[in-house]
């Protein structure tokens, strides 16, 4: 049997073939329940530093290839970085042939970059204690117009399952109407191959955040609702600006099993300063976000991996109570309105209270901030010692008559965890 494009009235009758599955599904499927992401997934991601680049002839090193994943894999193991937690490496798009298999209707791995077919590859990457991923798309295209998995959903996660892929990130691109009902489909499947399946979505993204985030929570472990990010400090600040405003109190669904996935960090790649590269892996820490590095790992410089590797850091990302964080409180500095200082707290599951602010400035200037507990966001009529997250440093006591006092350098942050005094 081959299989030939589909008609319109074959869509039609798919969509509503995948209306009746979905009541189904509300009806028989509470949640994901695949006992994946109980913390916020952490791994390494290929996009951002690799994108599409599929030339092996002229860039081998740096194509999509089974060699660089073995490559980053194991770095990963010999770096430290799986054992700090890091234990997803993921494909993005351009993995694929760009037709598939006309007897079986199954996607193919590029015969050329990956010769030994993926199952090899995921036999591999279990070898070195590590976890596999893989990328498809909500649509009869994927992004980059390799096939998706619109009209193919079973084929393509029993197809991953059988591949021992543990990682699935579902893009969006073409993906049409009926794309929700599309993804709870996919995790409706994956979930019926008996393989644990860590389910990324995009399509609260693709939607423009038009979603019931209590219902995504109950089909994905994790989903982007940002926009893509790029290797630059615009983009990364958009994202801050974006979880501060928190529209439709997204932040509230994300909780152990299912997180708001904010994209890829850009730490150790070209774009960011220091101080910007600290800025945002502190932030999606204190979002309990997801950490997918997307760096190449051969080549990345001693501050991004030491920072990567910070263990206080990833432990307040991975804080087992998964509390969302806030945006508290913003100052606008004088003569551009535009520059806030903004302050951020989260609590923690042993009692204690981290605190993010962040000088989100593009003035170039820094900001000294001058504030008492009470109007970082803590409970007033009490003291707190302050202990520097990247310093190890501490300060205070403070309280209402003893305020805090600290000067953050333009797209830099301040990073404490705030501990009560009896």
């Amino acid at each position: 049997m081959r299989f030939y494009k589909a008609t319109m009235e074959n869509k039609l009758l798919l969509l509503l073939c995948l209306t009746v599955l979905n009541v189904f599904l509300v009806i028989t499927v509470e949640s994901l329940d695949n006992g994946l992401a109980i913390q916020p997934p952490m791994g390494w991601m290929a996009w951002e530093r690799f994108r599409c680049n599929i030339n092996c002839t002229e860039d081998p090193d740096n194509c999509i290839s089974e060699k660089l994943i073995v490559q980053m894999c194991d770095k990963m193991v010999a770096g430290g970085f799986r054992d700090a937690g890091y234990t997803y490496i993921t494909l993005d798009d351009c993995w694929a042939e760009k037709r598939r298999d006309p007897l079986t209707g199954k996607l193919v791995p590029d015969r050329t970059r990956f010769p030994r077919g993926m199952k090899a590859l995921a036999d591999y990457v279990h070898r070195q204690g590590m976890k596999l991923g893989i990328y498809s798309d909500m649509g009869t295209k994927t992004c980059k117009e390799y096939p998706g998995s619109e009209f193919y959903i079973q084929t393509d996660a029993q197809t991953f399952a059988d591949w021992g892929v543990d990682m699935l990130k579902l893009d969006c691109c073409y993906g049409g109407s009926g794309m929700e009902i599309g993804y709870e489909t996919m995790g409706f499947f994956l979930n019926k191959t008996g393989r644990p399946v860590l389910y990324s979505c995009s399509y609260p993204v693709c939607l423009g955040g038009h979603v019931i985030y209590e219902r995504v929570a109950k089909t994905c472990n994790m989903w982007r609702n940002a926009i893509d990010l790029t290797d630059s400090w615009d983009r990364v600040y958009k994202v801050i600006r974006i979880y501060g405003d928190n529209i439709g109190n997204f932040s509230a669904a994300a909780g152990p099993g299912h997180w708001n996935d904010a994209d890829q960090l850009m730490v150790g790649d070209f774009g960011l300063s220091n101080g910007q590269q600290t800025a945002q892996i502190v932030m999606w820490a204190m979002w309990s976000a997801p950490l997918f590095m997307s760096v190449d790992l051969r080549n990345i410089g001693v501050f991004a991996e030491e920072l990567l590797l910070n263990k206080d850091i990833i432990a307040i990302n991975q804080d087992w109570a998964g509390s969302p964080s806030y945006r508290v409180w913003q100052d606008k500095r004088l003569p551009v309105t535009t520059d806030i200082i903004e302050g951020w707290i989260k609590r923690l599951s042993d009692g204690t209270t981290a605190i993010a602010i962040l000088n989100g400035s593009n003035y170039g200037e820094p900001a000294t901030v001058v504030k008492t507990p009470r109007q970082l966001g803590l409970l007033g009529n009490t003291s707190y010692i302050f202990r520097n997250v990247l310093t190890s440093e501490k300060s205070g006591p403070f309280n209402d008559t003893v305020p805090m006092k600290v000067r953050i350098p333009a797209t830099s942050v301040y990073f404490v965890v705030a501990t009560e005094l009896e």
